[in-house]
């Protein structure tokens, strides 16, 4: 039996040889830590992997530093960036490894990208993890004050992900902390990007133990100083979870009086909708889910006011086809609105032509009411548009060389103009956003006219049976506790669903499931800490790490 002396060693020993490690076996080390951070996020939620996986990016970044502490700051700088580039490249090719897939839905046209596109994407974004090491090297001293500067650097990287670039804010380290129902229920208060400086120094809370076990004698207890952070995460548990729970537990919520949603999934592959002779086909797959029963408790359409149909829905203008139109029109019952996603296209003359010349086409991927004669009620046109999905960085040029987007639009979609008004008879104020809109905190919601209740068009189809689908509705349940309003979600394969501002599901259609499914819409809640001052929250977090920064160097700089 090895004795508490020995077991003490032989974990010393093996700390040293992560922190010490260089060359291929720190950058392999990187990468890894990185990769099995991601277990934290959906479908897993194993969170508590962040209390090694951080700790191991902390020791890496120890000793790259020390060993380039006598080089030029830029040494010691550029030394950490390529330890952070090589965890963010593991942390983004396993949160994002999904995005091949859609690559293999016309595998004769896209298969050759798809290497790249698993690779060069997180190699990308790898970057943010990069630029965050290197800043925080450049101030980087013993004990606690580094890990208040890489929770600092961290922090502003991941907002500015989420903003340069056109933004890709998707598995934000503060999702970390939302790894089950009390916990999610932080965002109420500090919002997804307000998590990550939280989730950074709860999840680093072991590495002043670790330091006490690298530095001190077998015998050695953990002085006062060392305790400061393991404390203050504890304690966060300990305050946040009852908290968490009691938010989750709380009685339902009164539904909106006279609106009964029938949410519906038509679950078609991706590889079949596009095809010119599957047209008819896929519009009596969503006519027939929509009237029939999917089990004993399904009432149909009986007493349903709106009907939901996901993004993209038609493989055709449906604004073009009177015959459909018609037929939805015979569907529908008494004053009942069909809510669907579609592509809309928008005719007009080119600039300075003839008229009757030349006419100018723009293609949107659109949301639309539409009433139970056809009529259209409301349009909204996506505003935030996927590159390289939707449409093309320099399209024309990247065209003309023979490059296209994967949904093979000549000329990709346009873009919705801001300020657009969805205002659906018989619902209270909705925002609208289609597919990946719903993975931008805060982004669409305008503070003076808050929503009721949010609603999320998507096609995941694109994606398969893979954790993408998995972690975007996660994300877009985040969004629901932040505003403390509800949100609708349909989706073509799944996940569809009703969630409460709580965070809680009262209606879902699992992914990959062919359904529909009848819901109440639920009350929203009054506006959230987040919801009243947003990324103040992220402000005030940061000067408040700041201030502690300072507090440190001025005090005792040896356990602390």
């Amino acid at each position: 039996m090895t004795t508490p002396v020995a077991r003490l060693q032989m974990m010393r020993k093996f700390l040293t040889k992560i922190r010490d490690a260089k060359g291929w076996r720190l950058h392999v080390i990187a990468m890894l830590a990185g990769a099995a951070s991601v277990l934290s996020m959906a479908p897993l939620f194993a969170w508590p992997v962040m209390f090694i996986t951080i700790p191991v990016f902390v020791l890496l970044l120890d000793g790259t530093i020390a060993r380039a502490e006598n080089g030029k700051p830029g040494r010691r700088a550029w030394n950490a960036a390529v330890v952070g580039w090589f965890f963010g490249f593991g942390y983004f090719l396993a949160s994002l490894f999904w995005i091949g897939e859609a690559f293999l839905v016309e595998a004769d046209k896209f298969a050759w990208a798809l290497p790249f596109a698993v690779t060069l994407l997180p190699a990308g974004l790898a970057f943010y993890f990069a630029l965050a090491s290197a800043a925080a090297a450049l101030i980087w001293r013993p004990g606690i004050y580094r890990l208040l500067a890489l929770a600092l650097t961290l922090t502003v990287t991941e907002w500015l992900r989420g903003q340069l670039f056109t933004g890709f804010p998707w598995n934000l380290l503060g999702y970390s902390l939302t790894g089950n129902e009390s916990m999610m229920q932080w965002a109420a208060f500090f919002g997804a990007y307000g998590l990550t400086p939280l989730a950074i120094l709860i999840f680093a809370s072991p590495v002043p133990l670790i330091d006490h076990v690298l530095k001190q004698d077998e015998t050695g207890l953990p002085g006062a100083g060392r305790l400061i952070l393991p404390g203050a995460a504890l304690a966060a548990f300990l305050i946040g979870m009852p908290v968490g729970n009691a938010r989750f537990s709380a009685p339902p919520l009164n539904p909106v009086d006279g609106v009964k949603l029938r949410l519906v999934q038509p679950n078609i592959p991706q590889k079949d909708k596009w095809l010119p002779q599957n047209r008819q086909q896929v519009f009596n797959r969503l006519m027939q889910v929509t009237s029939g029963r999917s089990g004993p408790a399904d009432t149909a359409l009986t007493n349903v006011t709106h009907v939901i149909w996901p993004e993209s829905a038609f493989p055709f203008l449906i604004l073009r086809s009177r015959q459909s139109l018609d037929a939805i029109a015979a569907l529908l019952p008494g004053n009942t609105v069909l809510i669907t996603g579609a592509l809309r296209m928008q005719e007009s003359p080119s600039p300075g032509a003839a008229p009757g010349s030349l006419i100018k086409r723009r293609v949107f991927n659109s949301l639309l009411a539409l009433d139970t004669d056809g009529r259209t009620l409301a349009v909204y046109d996506k505003m935030h548009l996927v590159p390289f999905g939707e449409f093309l960085p320099f399209q024309n040029f990247l065209e003309a060389i023979g490059l296209e987007q994967l949904t093979r639009l000549k000329g990709g979609f346009a873009s919705g103009g801001a300020g657009q008004k969805f205002t659906i008879k018989g619902l209270p104020r909705t925002v609208p956003l289609i597919c990946y809109e719903i993975i931008f905190p805060g982004k669409f919601i305008n503070g003076d006219k808050r929503p009721a209740w949010l609603l999320n068009l998507t096609n995941d189809a694109w994606f398969g049976r893979t954790s993408g689908p998995h972690q975007h509705f996660h994300q877009a349940r985040i969004r629901a506790i932040e505003e403390g309003v509800p949100l609708v979600r349909v989706a073509n394969t799944g996940i569809s669903a009703v969630i409460d501002p709580y965070g809680r599901i009262l209606n879902r259609i699992p992914l990959m499931s062919t359904g529909a499914v009848n819901s109440h819409l639920p009350s929203a809640l009054p506006p959230t800490t987040y919801a009243m001052y947003r990324e103040s929250i992220l402000f005030f977090e940061i000067l408040s790490i700041l201030i502690a920064m300072f507090l440190v160097a001025r005090g005792r700089t040896g356990e602390i």
